[in-house]
């Protein structure tokens, strides 16, 4: 019985030192990126993996820039296509979780809430699945990035890692390959046709666009418009 004590004992101990080191880790990952670019992600090195998997040579085209380099019609295409609340929710958009919900319950074809901090969150710290581990890790990080980081700064990092093609991340490397221009001079069509490409940016092409993302980027444009200046 005495023995049986220890053990469990042990395990306890174990578990909260683990516990511990896990906090200190993480929210010191997040203390650190708050004021440094973000050099890869998990998904960065998958699709590395990936290519080389398949034969392919290595694509990893990124180019960090600064919130100001960034033109504000990408901010605006960004809010008004994946997070018409990101200014004023607190990391969560529970109005569109429900209506998920209910879509999810009628309809086979999956629908998904989440925020671009949730996003941020995902493509910063962790790897792209499904499992109820990885979610409640991800609302663990959004929490983090909503309590240490600013609006601004959620942002500057979402548009600088976001997944924009086969080995284009962020905005940047976007504008360059597809419009031949920075970030900053990013027209409203433009911005929206990017913004448009999202959540598949591996099966979308800015510079072959369809008429579904034609029409996609239409209303991504109507809705900026009804959006206004975007204040972070």
């Amino acid at each position: 019985m005495d023995r049986m004590k220890q053990i469990v004992s042990k395990i306890w101990r174990w578990t909260w030192i683990a516990a511990i080191a896990f906090f200190i880790i993480t929210i010191g990952m997040v203390v650190v990126l708050r004021f440094v670019p973000t050099p890869v992600t998990p998904l960065m090195l998958i699709r590395c993996g990936e290519q080389l998997a398949d034969g392919r040579s290595l694509r990893l085209n990124k180019d960090w820039v600064s919130f100001s380099n960034i033109s504000p019609n990408m901010v605006q295409a960004a809010v008004a296509a994946e997070d018409s609340s990101f200014p004023i929710h607190f990391g969560f958009d529970f109005e569109a979780i429900q209506k998920a919900m209910r879509h999810n319950e009628r309809s086979k074809k999956i629908r998904g809430a989440s925020t671009i901090s949730q996003q941020t969150a995902k493509n910063v710290f962790l790897w792209p699945s499904r499992s109820y581990v990885r979610k409640g890790l991800e609302v663990y990080f959004t929490f983090l990035i909503e309590v240490m980081w600013t609006k601004e700064r959620i942002m500057e990092v979402y548009l600088n890692i976001v997944e924009m093609g086969d080995g284009v991340y962020g905005v940047e490397a976007a504008a360059q390959k597809y419009y031949h221009k920075p970030a900053a001079k990013l027209t409203r069509a433009e911005a929206a046709m990017l913004a448009a490409i999202l959540p598949r940016p591996l099966k979308r092409y800015p510079d072959r666009p369809t008429g579904f993302l034609q029409n996609r980027q239409a209303r991504i444009l109507r809705l900026m418009l009804k959006l206004g200046p975007v204040e972070l």
